[in-house]
């Protein structure tokens, strides 16, 4: 019998998935699962594989594996992203290292899932990305709060007439705060928001870039924009 919560899918649109590992008990356990809903499910056991079907095709979630034969996953999130593809990407490691979540998102990823998981936290991952809209709108080009500017068409972030270069990552982290000045965001609202990532609390994640931000935003500026609110979350004020 199919759950309520595939019918609801499969009734408006079935939703199709990609999924990229080189363990095949791994593979064809998660396809299995996710077929369940009547969610459409390509698999690919190698990164060259994984790469050309996602290149080739129109999908709601690319899952895939890092460390596997041929171009590995942080290289495919990459490509898919340097071609403009934005369909959301999960990444399974088995390295889990607040260092290894950085790379995996600065690559391009959306969210970034440790090994071994459980198949429900797989499945709510899954669910979450494959809710986002494909392109969502902007309603402002421009971003200004002092003399911090952000260009979201252009992609260029100005403070006091000077140019400052941020990561991807970095530049929607920048675009959130800018969104909401004056208002403590705390850190599982800017893990949801930024990332769509659901908070753990055992990840430094989110210190790690509001300090790479902060870095590169107030360094050399004698008025501060970006506050830590002890116990809170941060602001931009």
């Amino acid at each position: 019998m199919i759950p309520f919560a595939g019918l609801f899918f499969a009734y408006f649109r079935p939703v199709r998935i990609l999924l990229i590992e080189d363990e095949v008990k791994t593979i064809h356990s998660l396809r299995q699962g996710l077929e369940e809903y009547s969610w459409i499910v390509d698999i690919a056991t190698n990164g060259n594989e994984g790469l050309r079907l996602a290149l080739e095709n129109q999908y709601d979630v690319v899952v895939s594996d890092i460390i596997m034969p041929g171009v590995n996953g942080l290289d495919i999130c990459r490509q898919l992203r340097e071609k403009g593809i934005k369909t959301p990407v999960l990444l399974l490691s088995a390295l889990g290292h607040t260092d290894d979540k950085v790379t995996g998102l600065e690559a391009g990823a959306d969210d970034y899932l440790s090994k071994p998981f459980e198949f429900r936290e797989f499945l709510a991952r899954v669910k979450a990305l494959a809710r986002r809209p494909a392109s969502p709108l902007r309603p402002e080009n421009i971003l200004k709060f002092a003399d911090l500017e952000q260009n979201l068409d252009a992609k260029t972030v100005r403070r006091g007439g000077k140019d400052i270069l941020l990561t991807p990552r970095e530049f929607d982290l920048l675009e959130f705060f800018l969104r909401n000045p004056g208002r403590v965001l705390s850190k599982t609202e800017i893990a949801e928001k930024v990332w769509d990532l659901d908070f753990d609390t055992g990840t430094n994640v989110i210190e790690v870039y509001v300090n790479y931000l902060r870095n590169k935003v107030d360094k050399g500026f004698d008025l501060k924009l970006i506050h830590t609110q002890f116990g809170q979350g941060y602001v931009l004020k």
